[in-house]
């Protein structure tokens, strides 16, 4: 049985999926969406795709909730962790929360249980700081698994994207996997 985590970027979506066994990154196969060409890996444990064209925000949303339901029905899932909404977030949060509902929605469809996690406790989990930014957590990934994702998804210092949603991905399922039956 797998767990998934799910960073529901906009510009970047990210899955974790994990089988079973001794959580580690080896355990852990990623999938993205990126709009970054250079960005593309596609391995046994990394498989990114390149954005399809879309004609308007439902459309977008579905196109990302569709991706996750084909890239997980191979697996047999039985939760969803997904990083949760950031309440003082700024910009794009009704379409954010428009894009979640769409997903939700097709998981519950699929019998797929979904649990939300606040990106706060993500961020702590993952750093031990509930506001870390994206270097902080970044540098406890490379600590912890010592893999650099921007060298290989060929990021510059300055991008972030899709590496940040990767990694945001692997915490919400590590943390899904070691600590969400502990919390019930």
């Amino acid at each position: 049985m797998a767990t998934i985590g799910i960073d529901l970027s906009l510009t970047s979506p990210s899955l974790c999926v994990y089988s079973e066994g001794e959580f580690s990154l080896p355990r852990c196969t990623f999938y993205y969406l990126t709009g970054i060409k250079k960005s593309i890996v596609d391995s046994t444990q990394l498989q990114g795709e390149l954005w399809p064209d879309y004609a308007c925000d439902p459309q977008r949303y579905d196109i990302i909730s569709t991706w996750v339901i084909d890239k997980i029905k191979h697996h047999n899932v039985k939760h969803a962790f997904i990083e949760g909404y950031a309440f003082n977030a700024v910009g794009r949060v009704f379409q954010i929360a428009e894009n979640t509902g769409i997903l939700k929605y097709k998981l519950w469809q699929h019998g797929i249980d979904c649990i939300t996690v606040p990106p706060t406790v993500i961020k702590k989990y993952g750093t031990g700081k509930c506001n870390a930014n994206k270097e902080a957590i970044q540098t406890s990934f490379i600590t912890e698994t010592g893999f650099n994702l921007k060298d290989v998804l060929k990021l510059t210092d300055k991008q972030w994207n899709p590496s940040s949603d990767i990694i945001d991905s692997y915490y919400v399922c590590k943390y899904g996997v070691l600590e969400y039956g502990k919390n019930k």
